[in-house]
């Protein structure tokens, strides 16, 4: 969920900075390519401008020099330097822009072409320094040319990625291109000044040059200039100069017929030409100044508005992209966060149900509302999907404490069905012991007292299988002691109630004695243990039984010579041991290790340690260790008297079992003849401590 949830934050943000990253781009790319044009037409627009102006006036100085006109020899070296500053500003220019390599191509081609004839103008001053009148038509087709050169490069600068600049500067092509005719009209008309004719392919060229400019300028200039500069072209149009200039257009075109060389005769004023060319120019230099400066003008404020509108979007494309990126992140935060929590609260239910079992099972009573806590409002207030969900978890832990606290009622139930059921049964055994012994005292007979011997030790094994449902149901054992008791006398009395007991074998290190609260489960444990050993080891190995003291109280060991038990049995009845289970009486019914659930919860109870060995004969010791704490010294010597258990204080449900006095003695409790043989005499008419319940036989 987290990294999907990671992809769904991501996957949108990282595509919307691509997409802010590649418009951004974009949009800058597009403002360098338009400044860099802006700034290339503005380097290269004024000294071509200077370099198309010193041509067209170069070309007509040629043409009259040609022609034999006087003065135009000075005039023409005059303008021949002004031309050549020009050219030299303008090689500069072609230099930077072929090794920057950053205007376009088809600028490059137009600046290659004119250095390329502009190469070749030495050779054509030489031309008109000759003299040869021949050579006019050469002359004057090159200068052309490279005028016409010159203004391929204006029509290259004015084809920028910006329409609206290309749209602006078309006029002013045309407007280079009128005044190239106009320019051209004069050159031709300077070279028939001398000679008062023209050849009729000179004449051709002057229509052509005239129609040409009229058309211009009445179809691409007039109409497509502003008002502004619409003004200040009527004003050359509708001046005197213009009107001279039309009326000598007009006389030269309506020449007659050629004569028999071919030659057409120059009936108009040269000196009224020249002074309408020398008060034209100026104006029509102005214009296109003017109008230059307007397209650069437009330029640099379209560079600019470019330059606001990419700063603009790549601005608030990046406040989108950091707005988008924040919110799908808290989203994301937000949800994840809320399924941590949900996450968190099923691991809550996870922990805190075991632990409402192990209080129930202690006994405790579980309020369900208060455990069963709703779900924090961190998870989400909203009606969405993960505020049911966290509902939901409620609701399911409700019903698990439910059902949890339901089984724990119905179980506490039967544990103190049983309990009661095997205390009515163990006060009935209590009243059979007791008149078993009342007829042992009564009688002498051998054989009678075999019997009743036989009766009173399996109606001893009988009372502890009660004791052991006792224990299992979560009671205590039935019997309690108000004084110590020899540990020897303990060990005889686990020994009196296994079944083979002939062969269980004692043997205790001086005298040790046991607290009063501790003779009760001692004596339960051991006989457990010992018959334990019994069932699984051959008739008639021996079971030995060790007692000692040591410095944290006192030592019990149990040794059989059967088969043993494996690593893992060991492992698990120590496990068994150190950390006893809640034993569900239902669930375990069929266990055969009861009788170690018995030990277990007798030794926790009490804090007693027991461990399973492995055996030096190959069998199996249980070593029993009694705290420091559940032992006493030794009484004083001479005769002991040692009080019976103490009765249940339990009300009875029929008939009471006798109450046993603090200072009636301890009877030893010989169980039939085999038992006499291997105890000592002790005296009749008392009770051994009583036990529980042995296991079945088993081995892991």
């Amino acid at each position: 969920m987290r990294t999907a949830l990671l992809v769904l934050a991501f996957v949108p943000g990282i595509a919307l900075i691509a997409l802010w990253a590649v418009t951004s781009g974009q949009t800058y790319l597009d403002f360098q390519r338009q400044a860099d044009q802006g700034l290339l037409a503005e380097k290269a627009g004024n000294p071509s401008n200077i370099v198309y102006y010193n041509l067209q006036e170069e070309r007509r100085l040629s043409a009259e020099v040609l022609a034999g006109q006087s003065g135009a020899a000075e005039a023409l070296a005059r303008q021949r330097a002004e031309t050549d500053e020009a050219v030299d500003v303008f090689r500069t220019l072609s230099d930077d822009l072929s090794s920057a390599g950053a205007a376009p191509r088809q600028v490059r081609e137009a600046v290659g072409a004119a250095r390329e004839t502009i190469d070749r103008l030495p050779a054509q001053r030489s031309l008109v320094d000759s003299g040869d009148e021949d050579q006019q038509a050469a002359v004057y087709r090159y200068y052309t040319d490279l005028i016409a050169v010159d203004l391929e490069l204006f029509t290259s600068l004015s084809q920028v990625d910006n329409g609206r600049i290309t749209v602006l500067s078309q006029p002013l092509v045309d407007l280079f291109w009128t005044k190239e005719m106009i320019s051209r009209s004069d050159a031709l008309l300077a070279r028939g000044w001398g000679a008062g004719a023209l050849t009729t392919g000179e004449l051709r060229q002057v229509r052509e040059a005239v129609e040409a400019q009229s058309f211009l300028g009445a179809v691409k200039v007039a109409p497509r200039l502003p008002a502004d500069e619409r003004a200040m072209w009527q004003r050359i149009t509708g001046s005197a100069a213009w009107k001279s200039k039309t009326g000598v257009e007009e006389a030269v075109l309506a020449a007659g017929a050629s004569d028999a060389g071919g030659r057409v005769t120059l009936d108009a004023d040269r000196a009224t030409w020249r002074a309408a060319m020398d008060d034209l120019t100026p104006d029509l230099e102005e214009l296109l100044e003017h109008r230059t400066a307007l397209v650069g003008e437009q330029g640099k404020n379209s560079v600019m508005a470019l330059l606001f509108r990419m700063v603009l979007t790549t601005l608030v494309g990046l406040a989108a992209v950091v707005a988008v990126m924040w919110t799908t992140w808290r989203l994301t935060r937000s949800l994840r966060q809320r399924i941590g929590s949900l996450h968190e609260q099923a691991e809550m239910l996870q922990a805190a149900l075991p632990d409402v079992v192990e209080r129930l099972a202690r006994g405790e009573r579980i309020d369900v509302e208060a455990e069963a806590k709703a779900i924090p409002d961190a998870v989400g207030r909203a009606d969405d999907e993960l505020t049911r969900l966290g509902a939901a978890l409620n609701l399911a832990r409700t019903s698990a404490l439910q059902a949890a606290v339901q089984q724990a009622d119905q179980h506490r139930g039967f544990e103190r069905l049983l309990q009661r059921v095997a205390r009515r049964t163990q006060q009935l055994i209590g009243q059979q012991l007791k008149k078993l012994d009342e007829m042992e005292r009564r009688h002498e007979d051998s054989e009678v007292l075999d019997g009743l011997f036989d009766l009173d030790h399996l109606t001893a094994r009988l009372r502890r299988y009660e004791e052991n449902l006792v224990i299992l149901a979560g009671g205590t054992p039935h019997r309690r002691w108000r004084k110590p008791v020899a540990l020897l006398d303990v060990l005889r009395s686990a020994q009196g109630e296994v079944q083979d007991y002939r062969r269980v074998v004692l043997d205790v290190e001086g005298g040790p004695w046991l607290a009063a609260r501790a003779v009760g489960p001692v004596t339960h444990v051991l006989a457990e243990l010992v018959e334990n050993g019994l069932a699984f080891s051959r008739p008639p190995t021996p079971v030995e039984v060790r007692a000692a003291e040591v410095g944290r109280g006192l030592v019990i060991e149990i040794e059989d010579r059967g088969l043993g038990m494996e690593e893992d049995a060991l492992a698990a009845a120590n496990e068994l041991m150190a950390r006893p289970p809640r034993l569900d009486v239902l669930a375990h019914s069929d266990d055969i290790r009861l009788g170690l659930h018995v030990v277990a919860r007798l030794t926790h109870q009490y804090g007693l340690r027991v461990e399973f060995r492995p055996s030096a004969f190959g069998g199996t010791r249980v070593v029993v260790l009694v705290p420091a704490e559940l032992t006493v010294p030794a009484p004083p010597q001479g005769p002991v008297a040692v009080p019976s258990p103490v009765p249940d204080p339990e009300p009875a449900q029929g008939p009471a079992a006798p109450a046993h006095g603090a200072q009636e003695p301890l009877p030893a409790r010989v169980q039939g003849r085999a038992m006499a043989e291997v105890t000592a005499l002790i005296p009749a008419g008392s009770r051994q401590p009583e036990a529980s319940r042995p296991s079945e036989p088993h081995r892991a």
